[in-house]
């Protein structure tokens, strides 16, 4: 019997990215053979490193770093173009990944960014494989543009999130699944409950009068579960991402609505933020959530 067939295309999403991993993980647990991949951003580090064998290694490191680990890999400047360096941080995995050329890694694996100034998308196929990765991360005014033989580059989802254009001919037989982590919604079931609070009527306990008495006396005191928390509006920094990650979404709207996929999985944009890399293992169950039901319901469909 021939094996199922997948080319895995992933987007960008900073630290969304590492629902990556689980996409990757529930993909060959369910028996597919992941036959080329095509990442942005953080697609283009979660691809290019599996692309090259590491990935449970990656996965074992990135699992263990607190807030403070990943504060402590950030090494500040004060540079206009970026107030993260990102050597420091890429050094310290080059320790125990190896850096290779693109052109002979196990997996056929291409990844973009975009050359500046001229705005041009670079695609990245052969050459050093962390170079491409340092390339194609360099979230603008976040990470300081890469340098590759004196030319500069950002990050590649500013043009291209979703690259489904760099993926090599279709071959017959072969699913396309595609992983979008700039949603605006989440349109597939997450291993994070909603938490609610319902209504006293909606409840099954029953609220004794006096308590409800003494909160109705009492609430102008404290702050209501009902009341929302004024906005009190974004940090320039904040208004930049929010933009970045907008931008993002609309854009991979469109290049998913234009293109054949044959499974979609899509992760919110409010998952988590840019760099909460500290939420690692949460994000990686998430992403092989939802691609084990998308998986599901892919299989009864042809049933």
């Amino acid at each position: 019997m021939r094996k199922k067939t997948v080319s895995l295309v992933l987007s960008s999403g900073g630290a969304r990215g590492m629902a990556h991993i689980g996409v990757i993980e529930a993909v060959e647990e369910a028996g597919y053979e992941i036959v080329s991949i095509a990442g942005s951003s953080a697609g283009a580090l979660i691809g290019g490193i599996h692309a090259a064998g590491h990935l449970s290694v990656f996965k074992d490191w990135i699992c263990n770093l607190d807030r403070i680990d990943v504060f402590s890999l950030m090494d500040f400047t004060l540079s206009s173009k970026g107030f993260i360096k990102g050597e420091k941080v890429f050094n310290e995995i080059k320790k125990f990944i190896p850096d290779c050329q693109i052109e002979e890694l196990q997996v056929p694996f291409i990844c973009n960014a975009v050359e500046i100034p001229l705005g041009k998308e670079k695609i990245f196929d052969k050459g050093s494989l962390f170079d491409a990765i340092r390339a194609s991360v360099s979230i603008p005014t976040v990470l300081t543009p890469a340098k590759i033989n004196g030319k500069e580059f950002v990050d590649g989802g500013i043009i291209n999130p979703i690259p489904l254009s760099l993926l090599p001919k279709r071959k017959r037989g072969t699913l396309v699944i595609a992983v979008d982590l700039n949603a605006s919604k989440d349109k597939l079931v997450t291993l994070v409950p909603e938490i609610s609070i319902k209504k006293e009527s909606e409840s099954r306990i029953k609220i004794p009068n006096w308590v409800i008495e003494y909160r109705s006396k009492f609430s102008k005191y404290f702050d209501s579960e009902e009341r929302q928390e004024k906005y009190k509006g974004m940090s320039s920094l904040e208004l930049m991402n929010f933009s970045f990650d907008l931008l993002q979404d609309k854009l991979s709207s469109i290049t998913i609505n234009q293109n054949k996929i044959d499974v979609l999985i899509e992760v919110s944009r409010i998952q988590a933020k840019t760099l909460e890399f500290h939420r690692a293992s949460e994000l990686i169950e998430i992403g092989k959530s939802k691609t084990i039901d998308a998986l599901k319901k892919l299989e009864n469909g042809n049933q």
